[in-house]
């Protein structure tokens, strides 16, 4: 069977991207798409120049502007984003119908079926959205999505300097292994900080050294997830391009009987609304990349804020935290909140949730196992974290 020819593209710092071409002034400064440093506002985005003097995304702005004191700030356009990110969309979709788009700069497209290299599609492909849209992007090419990923985030990283990278980066069918081994583990796509730190704590230093480890031992260490880990470490990877989830987004979202102006009041609606989202992804087997929050104040003006999270969850606690802080960032005390809402978008099929091998996050899952095996049996509400069951009687089957 002849190889499949997946690319993996990443549009350059997306937001600052756009950021330049709505104000071509802003090109080669250190600039950042947030929100603001004295509402506890954090980073969305930032430039190649802020990330060299130490800045980030995820950070609190406040940081980042002790960091660099002469920060630009600027506030985003999302309906521009979104505007940008149809028309590159349509140009992936208009060179391959095997388009699988993973968020809204990302993309998988299998172009197994057109008669050029890997390398020749990338590179017309990174010259027409460039032409056609005035954005820069970078590229992974290899026979499967998780080393086309793992390629074009090592072909990013190996930039230096203020410009976007515009790296092509691509792994020849048959030296997948070859060219994973010598990566750090944290390098495996799916496997967070802690997990990378718990991986190292074993002995493996290198995926080399995952894909040397016979497999029935990682299965010891790890439990069924231990065969995906020795498959990926080895560049195995038989998912194919999914071309479209039914499933755009999952949200939840309460009006209010009366308004409310309590902090800790929303924080919990948040945090219970959060954990069903969480439970709904779960369910559908899906993972998001995306958190967002609603907020509608008694004069009906309505906002909605958004944060990418540093790889797609499931997982209650990641998606609480992160709606947290957007409504702790957009609270005001003065302004009572009528309704608010919880959502999380840019769906996507788990990857392997190497998270769960630490000690920690093993309980997580176990506990949330068994509260959805709750939810299903007797309904979505029948008990929470930290809670307990409903009042209501619950009969034993």
């Amino acid at each position: 069977m002849p190889s499949r020819k997946i690319l993996h593209l990443d549009l350059d710092a997306f937001f600052c991207a756009v950021e330049e071409l709505r104000d071509p002034t802003l090109i080669g400064k250190a600039f950042a798409v947030g929100g603001s440093p004295d509402k506890r506002g954090v980073v969305s985005s930032c430039s190649y120049a802020a990330r060299r003097l130490g800045v980030h995304s995820a950070m609190p702005m406040a940081k980042a502007i002790k960091l660099c004191p002469s920060l630009i700030v600027v506030h985003g356009h999302h309906h521009d984003y979104g505007a940008y990110s149809e028309r590159v969309m349509n140009i992936l979709n208009n060179t391959s119908p095997m388009v699988e788009q993973i968020s809204i700069d990302e993309a998988f497209i299998d172009v197994s079926d057109l008669p050029e290299a890997g390398e020749a599609i990338a590179r017309k492909l990174q010259a027409k959205i460039q032409e056609e849209v005035g954005l820069p992007c970078s590229i992974g090419v290899a026979s499967n999505k998780l080393v086309a990923k793992i390629a074009n985030n090592i072909g990013k990283s190996r930039h230096r300097g203020d410009t976007p990278p515009r790296a092509i980066m691509v792994v020849k069918p048959g030296d997948e292994a070859q060219f994973l081994s010598g990566l750090p583990v944290k390098e495996m796509w799916g496997v967070g900080p802690k997990t990378a730190e718990s991986l190292t704590r074993l002995g493996y230093q290198t995926i080399g050294d995952l894909a040397a480890a016979p497999e029935k031992l990682l299965t010891q260490h790890f439990g069924k997830m231990g065969i995906h880990l020795s498959r990926s470490a080895k560049g195995i990877d038989e998912r194919p391009v999914e071309v479209e989830y039914n499933i755009k987004s999952i949200s939840q979202e309460v009006t209010f009987a009366k308004d409310i102006q309590d902090l800790r009041k929303l924080e919990k609606q948040v945090e219970q609304m959060a954990e069903q989202v969480g439970f709904r992804l779960r369910h559908k087997h899906l993972c998001a990349g995306t958190v967002r929050i609603k907020i509608r104040w008694s004069d009906f003006s309505t906002i909605t804020r958004q944060v990418r999270l540093s790889q797609p969850t499931n997982q209650d606690q990641i998606i609480t935290d992160a709606a947290l802080q957007l409504l702790r960032a957009n609270f005001s005390n003065s302004r009572p909140v009528r309704l608010i809402g919880v959502g999380a978008s840019n769906l996507c099929e788990p990857a392997f949730q190497l998270s769960l091998f630490d000690q920690k996050d093993e309980k997580e899952r176990k506990l949330l196992n068994t509260i959805d095996e709750l939810r299903d049996r007797y309904g979505e509400k029948v008990i929470r974290k930290g809670s307990t069951i409903h009042s209501k009687r619950i009969k034993q089957g």
